[in-house]
This record gives C-alpha cells, structure tokens and sequence, in this order.
C-alpha cells in the first residue's frame, strides 16, 4: 500500500521524512539529451517521409541506421555534449540561443 502525499509537504520533505534516498537530476533540456540532439536527428534523416507497412519493417530499417553511425560520428557527438553542458553551466541553467551551426 503506498502513502499518499499528504497536502503541503513537498515531494524532497516526504522523501526525507521516510528516508527514502533521492538523486539530485538536472533538469531536463532537448539540447542536452544527446538522443534528441544527434540519434533521433541521425534517425530521421533517412526515415522522414517513408511509409512502412510492418513494424518490422522499422525495426529493420532504424537497427540499419544505427549501425551505420560510426564512432567518429559518437565522439562528434561527445565533443557537442560537453560543449553543450559548457554552455548551460556558463549561464547557469538560463535560457540562451542555440548556435545554429551544431
């Protein structure tokens, strides 16, 4: 049976109140998910506008993509990552614009 939270008590004071651990996470930002900001776009770029009839047929089609992502292309995208997390950490969390060229 699980305890309702009660009125008023915030969720990090519940926790604590029943020593239940909790890990700190960032928040969470399109431009700092290397899924959205480099897989997904790989993805799409051949998958966009294809019709399938089969799930497998996806399946298939998207497994043949991400084996062809070679390990330059991951560092490229490890390098855009940091640079990224550079950037947030540099304006502390706020908002800025995203330089077009990554």
């Amino acid at each position: 049976m699980t305890t309702p939270l009660p009125t008023g008590l915030s969720p990090n004071e519940f926790l604590a109140k029943h020593n239940i651990l909790s890990l700190p996470q960032p928040p969470y930002s399109p431009d700092l998910a290397p899924c959205d900001f480099f897989l997904f776009p790989q993805l799409k770029k051949t998958m966009k506008g294809r019709r399938f009839d089969y799930v497998e047929d996806i399946q298939v089609n998207a497994t043949r993509q991400l084996r062809a992502i070679t390990k330059r292309d991951y560092q490229r995208c490890f390098r855009q990552w940091q640079e990224r997390w550079n950037k947030c950490i540099q304006v502390q969390g706020h908002y800025f614009e995203r330089d077009k060229t990554n």
